[in-house]
């Protein structure tokens, strides 16, 4: 048997594994943490309007969450209908979320 030495994928932008710089695991770092206070967001936007059991542990810790994430945009929107003013005021701060973690990680990675 032969062993071929596979090598690393010509668009990888965070390198692999432990050999990546200090900036590329920084990028990565702040690009998750974008994309999982984006993920709690559009979770509970979910949750919310397929009417989830709210007295539900699971849904009350993801609600929890996303009222800690989007406290800064609370009432922004302020609709008649509920499911659009929730959809609105938790949608915004998910977009900026991923939008600031994304470009913020572009330009730690290029360091």
């Amino acid at each position: 048997m032969s062993h071929r030495s596979e090598s690393m994928p010509v668009g990888d932008h965070y390198g692999g594994g432990r050999g990546g710089t200090a900036a590329q695991r920084a990028a990565l770092i702040i690009h998750t943490i974008a994309d999982i206070a984006a993920g709690f967001l559009g979770l509970w936007i979910l949750l919310y309007l397929l009417e989830a059991n709210r007295a539900n542990v699971f849904v009350q810790f993801v609600q929890g969450v996303a009222d800690a994430l989007a406290w800064w945009a609370r009432d922004i929107f302020t609709m008649d209908t509920e499911a659009l003013r929730v959809v609105l005021n938790y949608a915004l701060p998910g977009a900026i979320y991923l939008l600031a973690g994304h470009l913020i990680a572009g330009r730690v990675r290029r360091l």
